[in-house]
């Protein structure tokens, strides 16, 4: 059966969603999704075909928003979004996952929630918060934020999260207890005999290689590494790149060796592509080294950014690789990364990617 992609957008006026048949040479934009409302994450249950979106602000409130008939009609749900009484409120919804018929919600203040009727109401995964570091937990640029959440296919009670910039965390029971799993990432702002905390540090993104559990990649905003061992130890695999900085990381469907970066020339440097041409990096190799790809990409001028969430591969053969700017531009390349074109733009400034595939 044919098949066509459809590429989730988070942005700050909305969801979008571009759609493309399986040969993906042509693609439709539909939206502003979500009253408008700042859209900081869209993903799929590729089980359901259901799409959540997750965001708000300290004016809307945080809310996930979902979608039963791929974008055609949205409900939306802030019940349950809430910290006891006294705490910080939530201001937004920073990251969805939906995993084994449950569908979780990263927030800012970082913190994690999760729903078993499909996004109508929400329970606070309180164990996150209960941790003995949480009073030491600091925040990053962008607020105190839990941006990534990660399951493990084969143990539906192991997951990770990452918050920024208090580090990765794991749980083995469903999220009832944590751990911190930040052993070989370092932090260059501390004194060198503090380099290499338990916790506290500006993890940026944190992806799982396809199929296997305990493989993971993380860019952080001092390196990127590589676990072997679900985030016990972690490995700088940064030789190669043109720096130690950046936001988004997307793995290969199929492949766990195959990882693909789009490194920023540096924190205070203006936070855009090395010299102002943009690539894409692809290893093969789990990171031991590293490519430029460049083709169709703008080598001239290319002053934008790219967020921790705007990078995204889809499931076909060749996989598609897809990332947005900060400057509302959607690039993609449908052959692994060889080549890109930008399918859209003028958008609002994106926030996130993510892929669906859908019979045509």
């Amino acid at each position: 059966m044919p098949e066509k992609v459809l590429i989730l957008l988070g942005t700050t006026r909305g969801a979008f969603i571009v759609e493309g048949a399986g040969a993906r040479t042509s693609w439709e934009v539909r939206g502003p999704f979500c009253e408008t409302w700042p859209i900081n994450h869209v993903k799929a249950d590729p089980r359901t075909g259901a799409i959540h979106a997750g965001g708000g602000n300290q004016w809307f409130g945080p809310a996930v928003w979902t979608s039963t008939d791929l974008g055609d009609t949205w409900s939306h749900s802030s019940d349950g979004l809430a910290y006891d009484a006294g705490e910080e409120p939530i201001r937004t919804v920073w990251s969805v996952s939906p995993h084994d018929g449950a569908l979780y919600a990263g927030v800012q203040p970082a913190g994690l929630f999760r729903s078993d009727d499909g996004g109508r109401s929400f329970a606070h995964v309180s164990g996150l918060r209960d941790h003995p570091t949480r009073p030491e937990w600091s925040p990053g640029g962008a607020g105190l934020i839990l941006h990534s959440i990660v399951h493990d296919p084969k143990d539906a009670d192991r997951l990770w999260v990452a918050i920024s910039a208090a580090g990765v965390f794991h749980s083995a029971d469903g999220g009832t207890t944590w751990e911190p799993r930040n052993r070989g990432t370092r932090n260059d702002y501390m004194p060198e005999d503090q380099r290499y905390p338990e916790f506290g540090q500006c993890v940026h993104c944190l992806v799982a290689a396809p199929g296997a559990s305990d493989l993971f990649y993380q860019q952080n905003h001092c390196g990127m590494y590589r676990s072997r061992d679900g985030g016990r130890s972690w490995e700088s695999i940064e030789a190669g790149l043109p720096s130690t900085f950046g936001f988004p990381a997307a793995a290969h469907p199929r492949d766990p060796d195959t990882l693909y970066l789009l490194p920023l020339n540096g924190d205070s440097a203006g936070r855009y592509p090395p010299d102002g041409k943009a690539a894409v990096w692809r290893s093969r190799d789990g990171g031991e080294t590293w490519a430029d790809l460049r083709a169709g990409l703008p080598q001239k001028n290319a002053f934008f950014g790219v967020l921790r969430q705007a990078m995204a591969t889809d499931s076909l053969e060749p996989a598609g690789i897809y990332f947005g700017t900060n400057g509302g531009a959607l690039f993609a390349s449908r052959d692994e990364g060889e080549d890109w074109r930008c399918i859209a733009q003028h958008l609002p400034m994106i926030l996130s990617v993510e892929t669906l595939v859908v019979p045509g």
